[in-house]
């Protein structure tokens, strides 16, 4: 390899995202020797890893949230979704600057954060809890991922005065039975399923194998990137939201801020279409890059600043 040091400045990520600069190979392989198993030569000569293989995007991820994050103990069940960490981090620090408005970034645990569907990663809470000392509420629906979750904010010291996870019983719920009444938080956060059908789901995995590896995957690989529940819904990400946007209408004091991640721009016009009937009286759009992909997180509110 001619180089193992961070590369250039990786081109939309946040100017506080510590990924911004590259991949850093040798502190991550000192602090986590484990992932020496999977970095090799890219094809200019430079470190990396087949990132269409799920143990060395785990072995990444694993590095990355102990050395950059201080997560000691991170374990997530096979098959559930492992999420690149710079573009979850990137989330999490324009989220920080919609809580800033004018003025300071809000820090520390009177700062609350509802981060739906946790995961059994947990990233959100993991990077927020790090860089802005943000206190979490992560909601969950599935068993064995509200278990792991639960691990390892137990298995690592401080976590469990700042994150707690629930479990979401109402299927089709979004805010319902997770909160109490006259809870509020800063802000909720999410990252909905975007996919309409397992099918879809599939479709785009494939896909996304394709074009890191020039190859079609297997059907045993099919499933690495998430679980059903993870991945997809009846109507996709735009009828998931649309939920979302229903509740917090109902609710309206729960979040100072709500906001999401919308995969595809052609859900934006029904969207703020539906944010303006629900009455909410200011709504952004905030890009987002990460190489290739590109997104974006939609934040509202209603009532005064």
């Amino acid at each position: 390899m001619k180089s193992t040091s961070p590369g250039p400045p990786k081109a939309g990520l946040h100017p506080r995202n510590r990924h911004r600069a590259g991949y850093d190979f040798p502190a991550l392989l000192a602090t986590a020797p484990a992932l020496g198993a999977f970095v090799r030569a890219s094809p200019a000569g430079t470190a990396t890893i087949d990132f269409a293989d799920q143990r060395a995007v785990m072995a990444l991820n694993r590095a990355l949230l102990q050395h950059d994050y201080g997560v000691a103990h991170w374990k997530i069940p096979p098959g559930y979704l492992c999420p690149p960490i710079p573009g979850r981090a990137d989330y999490v620090h324009h989220l920080a600057d919609l809580l800033a408005g004018d003025g300071a970034i809000p820090r520390g645990p009177t700062t609350a954060i509802l981060d739906i569907g946790v995961g059994a990663n947990c990233v959100y809470p993991l990077i927020g809890r790090r860089e802005y000392d943000w206190r979490f509420v992560g909601t969950e629906i599935d068993p064995a991922a509200i278990a792991a979750a639960r691990t390892i904010v137990a298995r690592n010291a401080g976590l469990a005065a700042r994150i707690e996870i629930r479990r979401q019983d109402a299927k089709h719920a979004i805010f319902g039975g997770v909160v109490s009444p006259g809870e509020s938080f800063a802000a909720s956060m999410c990252n909905p399923p975007f996919h309409a059908s397992a099918a879809a789901a599939a479709a785009g995995t494939t896909r996304k194998l394709r074009n890191l590896r020039g190859q079609k995957p297997t059907r045993a690989v099919l499933n690495f990137g998430g679980r059903s529940h993870e991945l997809w819904c009846a109507g996709g990400e735009l009828a998931f939201i649309r939920r979302m946007m229903a509740e917090s209408a109902a609710r309206p004091e729960l979040c100072r801020w709500f906001t999401t991640l919308v995969s595809k721009p052609e859900n934006l016009p029904p969207l703020r279409h539906a944010l303006a009937a629900a009455r909410a009286t200011e709504v952004r759009v905030i890009p987002l890059a990460h190489g290739q992909k590109r997104s974006r997180i939609l934040a509202w509110r209603f009532g005064a600043p």
